[in-house]
């Protein structure tokens, strides 16, 4: 295994760090007060390849590996977890899965506006009883012969209401239990398909999250993704890629602290020396550090194993929970270190912690995460 990047991959990290300091730093502050989704920044970041980074280029995407495709999110995640999560939930948790278990057809259809980010793609599996337990699906898919019909409710659902293609979970079912569960293409604006409660978040706030409402919806029959009843199947696959994004979304979190706490503390003075000359401090650095290390290349061992085709699920929960226990564990520390300043909005460390709260809930929280590892432990 190779422990650096590539020249290609150090072009893809220069571009993106000078676009995201131009492009992305100055408005973080107002998208975040506002809860504005940054819908020209996500614009230009489809123009640059972003929204279909690991997808061939036969159907539009950019043909990178999964190395290439965290980094560039970490990279995003230095200067916005809202960022990084969005283009991450459109890459792995609609895209991937329409790639993956799609016909040619819904591979032709869909994915080329999608990759290029003139659509932007959503999962829809959380429900207000099955959150961590997905396996307790409501929202049901009737088969009418000629259609689907799809009655239920899904909650934080990120990219609700802005996104335009959305890969969605329903019973089909009951009596099966996950092997009832199948999973389904749906366009916005059909009819029947309406949009809840947008959520008021604590962090990733340009992110938008909100309730999806299906009342009597008709889905076509050649929107089935992949085979009936293999919905679950589609749904814990999708989110093992997707645990990849949010393993580097909190990695880039965590190191985005670091580096401005670092720059803060050889500024600031107390005590007549600057924060860097404090032994107790630096130390405490030292220590945030090597855990960001340390997350990074179990993040990067496990986008390996998934570029090359091996299993990769218990080596991406390993990355999740280390990298999203390191982004608050860094971002609580970057707070204390830059004292009342750490506190309010003139400086992103509070943005930064509120950012990575999240990271150890969604997409399979910490103790799941426990749970998987556990599994592989104990098989």
């Amino acid at each position: 295994m190779e422990f650096g990047y590539s020249k290609e991959q150090q072009l893809v990290k220069r571009m993106l760090k000078e676009f995201a300091e131009r492009e992305i730093a100055p408005y973080c502050e107002e998208w975040d007060e506002g809860a504005i989704y940054p819908e020209e920044s996500i614009k230009k970041l489809g123009e640059l390849g972003l929204m279909g980074m690991p997808f061939p280029e036969e159907y539009g995407g950019a043909g990178a590996d999964y190395v290439t495709y965290v980094m560039a999110i970490e990279e995003l995640g230095k200067i916005s977890g809202s960022h990084a999560v969005i283009v991450q939930t459109h890459n792995a948790l609609c895209c991937w899965p329409i790639f993956t278990y799609g016909t040619e057809e819904q591979k032709r259809k869909y994915l080329p506006k999608l990759l290029s980010g003139e659509h932007l793609g959503a999962f829809g599996l959380t429900e207000p009883n099955a959150g961590t337990d997905a396996a307790m699906q409501q929202t049901k898919a009737e088969d009418k012969g000629d259609h689907w019909l799809l009655n239920g409710t899904k909650i934080f659902i990120s990219g609700g209401g802005i996104a335009d293609i959305y890969v969605i979970m329903a019973m089909t079912d009951k009596s099966k239990g996950t092997r009832g569960i199948s999973s389904f293409i749906l366009e916005k604006g059909r009819s029947g398909f309406n949009f809840g409660k947008k959520e008021n978040k604590m962090g990733i706030r340009a992110s938008v999250a909100r309730e999806l409402v299906f009342e009597n919806c008709k889905i076509p029959k050649e929107n089935l993704l992949g085979e009936l009843g293999r919905g679950f199947k589609t749904a814990m696959t999708s989110l093992d890629v997707g645990r990849l994004g949010i393993a580097a979304q909190a990695l880039g979190i965590a190191q985005g602290a670091f580096d401005q706490t670092a720059t803060y503390m050889k500024q600031r003075k107390q005590f007549g020396k600057t924060l860097d000359k404090f032994q107790a401090l630096a130390f405490e650095m030292s220590s945030m550090k090597t855990r960001i290390d340390g997350s990074r290349f179990l993040l990067y061992n496990a986008a390996y194993r998934k570029q090359m085709g091996l299993p990769f699920t218990t080596e991406a929960a390993e990355a999740k929970l280390s990298c999203s226990e390191t982004a608050m564990y860094v971002t609580t520390k970057a707070v204390q270190f830059h004292g009342g300043y750490g506190y309010i909005k003139d400086y992103p460390a509070e943005r930064m912690m509120r950012d990575a709260k999240i990271t150890e809930i969604y997409e399979g929280t910490s103790e799941v995460m426990k749970m998987v590892i556990a599994a592989e432990i104990f098989k």
